[in-house]
């Protein structure tokens, strides 16, 4: 996912916070770029709230369910908002929401298993982790 400016990460989150966003292209790529927007303008425990609570909400603006086996995943969200900090904090003071975005979807765009580096497949698949926060067992 590539934006052009910052007008159109805008448009963007607000197709995201509105449900609007077509359900096609929510990939990988567009839940880091929605996920570093908020890290970027709020911090950790206020943004982590919101997209928590964002993600929930888009699932079942799309149809979707949240259920202890499919839908909203707490382990996986806060794994990806803690390598989201991670490059944010990297950057120059002088970066901007937009640079912050497209650093992280540069990065981890096209890398959606990094997680398997850090979970086991049956702590990933696990209903636990579904449900809260469960420490990598990996590394």
């Amino acid at each position: 996912m590539h934006f052009d400016s910052d007008n159109a990460l805008q448009s963007f989150i607000t197709a995201f916070e509105n449900g609007s966003f077509p359900k096609s292209q929510w990939t990988h790529s567009s839940h880091l770029a929605m996920a570093t927007a908020y890290l970027w303008l709020f911090p950790i425990h206020e943004a982590t709230a919101l997209i928590r609570h964002g993600i929930q909400t888009y699932n079942v603006a799309q149809g979707g369910v949240n259920s202890p086996e499919s839908g909203y995943h707490e382990t996986l969200t806060i794994f990806w908002i803690q390598r989201v900090a991670e490059i944010i904090a990297e950057l120059p003071a002088e970066a901007q929401r937009l640079d912050a975005v497209r650093a992280v979807v540069d990065r981890y765009g096209h890398r959606r298993d990094v997680f398997n580096d850090y979970y086991s497949f049956d702590v990933v698949k696990s209903m636990e982790a579904r449900a809260r926060w469960v420490a990598p067992d990996l590394k």
